[in-house]
């Protein structure tokens, strides 16, 4: 098939969106299909064998890392250059919904990937009204789309309760070949932990809707050390609030394999996640998850089986939940030892044959 790929997201930019169109790209090529990538510019015209159109675009406000795509002639240009069987909109909002609008004129089937939760994000930051009007403007976008793929039950769920039509779920695959429990580094870890503190770590973008705040709770657990990988606009203001933290910046490669496997126990706060690839990579690393009973995390962490819960927003249970943990060591560990377990089986290649037999259902 030939499938056009339209992204909010990509490369340089690293987040959620990037890497799963990443895998996407590397499935269908190398089941033999034809892809092409549409993304906000600057960055690379190709990614390995696969083709970038970049769109002119603009720093987001307040968040110069992700940047908005104009509406432009380069997009409709592509499109018909491309002749398309399926579009593929990754996160479509602005540079989504103007494909959409075009492969609809086409006659070309479209299928939308649910992936952020802006409405979450947007009561998050405090945009009086602005939730609704998100859900509005994401209803209309996808409803111009043949099948709605979302990745959990939580996130399927919502869709369908705000009217949008034609929602699967898709959730995503996790490479248990690159995290994997035999990357963790006795040396690296005395030297992020030279007393032999519990290591506790998140990895993931340093924004304020991933309520990193609550770290603080974690930070202050006696026998602990947190450690914090990766980058965004909270960085600054994290340094300062956790004095004592590790801040180990943008990991890439082999790096983040190292850091997750690494960890004793891997701590993420946001509610807002549509799925958490993240938390998927620490239980592949053999690494239990402590996370908000919430969201797209609710498919991911079995309490008392990988990991534990907490009420969103609670940091005083997440800091019991941790503490307990650290004093526990015999049950932390029996945790640890069925991470890995619970992620058998969600390879990316099962994933992608399932996303490539709704590109087929939708072209029929």
């Amino acid at each position: 098939m030939r499938v056009a790929i339209v992204t909010e997201s990509f490369l340089p930019q690293v987040n959620g969106v990037t890497g799963s169109v990443l895998k996407v790209c590397e499935h269908l090529r190398s089941e033999g299909h034809e892809a092409l990538v549409v993304a906000p510019g600057p960055g690379p015209s190709r990614h390995g064998s696969v083709p970038v159109v970049r769109i002119a675009s603009a720093p987001l406000p307040g968040y110069a890392e992700q940047r908005v795509a104009y509406p432009s002639w380069r997009l409709a240009q592509a499109l018909r250059d491309f002749r398309p069987d399926v579009v593929h909109l990754a996160a479509p909002t602005v540079l989504g919904a103007q494909a959409a609008t075009l492969a609809r004129r086409a006659g070309v089937p479209a299928v939308a990937v649910y992936q952020t939760d802006l409405p979450g994000y947007a009561a998050r930051y405090g945009w009086r009204g602005a939730s609704q009007a998100v859900w509005r403007w994401l209803r209309r976008v996808h409803e111009m789309a043949a099948r709605t793929l979302a990745p959990s039950r939580h996130a399927c769920a919502e869709l369908v309760a705000h009217g949008f039509p034609d929602v699967s779920r898709w959730p995503r695959g996790v490479d248990v070949q690159r995290f994997h429990p035999r990357f963790r580094d006795e040396e690296f870890r005395r030297d992020l932990a030279p007393r032999g503190e519990l290591l506790v770590g998140y990895v993931g973008r340093l924004a304020r809707e991933k309520e990193l705040d609550l770290l603080r709770e974690v930070h202050g657990v006696p026998g602990v050390r947190l450690v914090v990988a990766g980058d965004g606009p909270q960085r600054a203001h994290l340094q300062r609030v956790l004095p004592r933290a590790r801040f180990l910046g943008m990991v890439h490669g082999a790096q983040v394999a190292r850091v997750f496997a690494s960890l004793d126990l891997f701590v993420h706060t946001g509610r807002h996640e549509t799925f958490c690839q993240t938390a998927q990579e620490a239980l592949a690393s053999g690494v239990p998850v402590v996370a908000p009973a919430a969201g797209g995390l609710l498919d991911i962490v079995d309490p008392g089986v990988n990991g534990e819960f907490f009420t969103p927003g609670d940091g005083a249970q997440l800091q019991r939940v941790v503490g307990h943990l650290r004093q526990d060591t015999g049950a932390r560990l029996e945790l640890a030892g069925r991470a890995r377990t619970s992620v058998a089986g969600r390879d990316w290649t099962s994933v992608g044959h399932d996303l490539v037999a709704t590109y087929r259902a939708v072209s029929v």
